[in-house]
C-alpha cells in the first residue's frame, strides 16, 4: 500500500482524491494549508507527495522548493489550474516531478501516482558517464567536469535512459514512456523536462552533450553525429 500525501486547500477536491485513492488502496494524509503541509511532508513517511500549488500560508512552490532545499526527495505530483508553458517550467525548477491540470479524470491521477513510485524504486547501481558528464542513478547524483549538478527527478530519470543508450537516439516515445508509462503525457511537457536538463549539464559548459534530433527524439553524445 502507498501512503500519500495530499496537500490541497479545497476540501471538495481533497474529499473526491482521498475517497478515490482509499478505495483504491492508498494510506491517506491530509493538509489544507501549505505550512502544515510542508511539516507533515518533513515528519513523514510518504511515498508520494500530491501538491495543489494556490495554497494558503504557504505556496506550493514555495513548499516544494523548500522540500527539496533540505534534501527531501519523495515524488512531487502538482495539481493546478495553471497550464502554461512558464507554468510548468516553474513547477519543474523547483522540484516537481510530474504536473496534472485541473479538471482531471481521478483515473489519471491514480495512474500518475504509481509510475511516480515505481520510478523511484527502479534505480541501477552502476555509475554511468558520458564524456566528463557522470550519473550514479543510486545515490541521483550528476556531476560534469567534476561539479555536483542539480536535477529534478524527472531529469535524472531522462538523464539515465539517455546515458544507457549513448550515442544512440532516443524517440519521444521511449522518453515519454520512461516517465509517465504506458499513460503517456504531452510531447509539451516532455520538451520541458528535456529543456530543464539541457540547462543544467550544457549550458554552463563549452561542450554541448544533449543533442536534438527534430521530430524523432533526443541523443547524449561528445559528438553531433547522428
Amino acid at each position: 500500500m502507498l501512503r500519500i500525501l495530499l496537500i490541497e486547500d479545497q476540501r471538495d477536491i481533497a474529499a473526491n482524491i482521498w475517497d478515490y485513492l482509499e478505495h483504491h488502496g492508498f494510506v491517506m494524509d491530509h493538509a489544507g494549508d501549505g505550512m502544515s503541509g510542508l511539516r507533515m511532508a518533513l515528519e513523514g513517511n510518504h511515498d508520494v507527495i500530491v501538491l495543489d500549488l494556490g495554497l494558503p500560508k504557504l505556496d506550493g512552490l514555495d513548499l516544494c522548493r523548500r522540500l527539496r532545499e533540505q534534501q527531501h526527495d519523495t515524488p512531487v505530483l502538482m495539481l493546478t489550474a495553471r497550464d502554461t508553458l512558464d507554468d510548468k517550467l516553474a513547477g519543474f525548477a523547483e522540484g516537481a516531478d510530474d504536473y496534472l491540470v485541473k479538471p482531471f479524470a481521478m483515473k489519471e491521477l491514480e495512474a500518475r501516482i504509481r509510475v511516480l513510485h515505481r520510478r523511484r524504486h527502479r534505480r541501477h547501481g552502476d555509475t554511468l558517464t558520458v564524456g566528463d558528464l557522470s550519473l550514479d542513478p543510486q545515490r541521483q547524483e550528476v556531476r560534469r567536469a567534476g561539479k555536483k549538478l542539480t536535477i529534478a527527478h524527472a531529469g535524472i530519470v531522462l538523464l539515465e535512459l539517455l546515458m544507457r543508450r549513448s550515442p544512440h537516439l532516443v524517440r519521444h516515445s521511449e522518453l515519454s514512456q520512461a516517465l509517465w508509462g504506458e499513460s503517456g503525457g504531452d510531447v509539451a511537457t516532455l520538451h520541458t523536462h528535456l529543456s530543464l536538463l539541457r540547462a543544467a549539464i550544457d549550458r554552463p559548459f563549452d561542450k554541448r552533450l544533449l543533442h536534438t534530433v527534430h521530430g524523432f527524439g533526443y541523443r547524449i553524445a561528445e559528438t553531433t553525429d547522428t
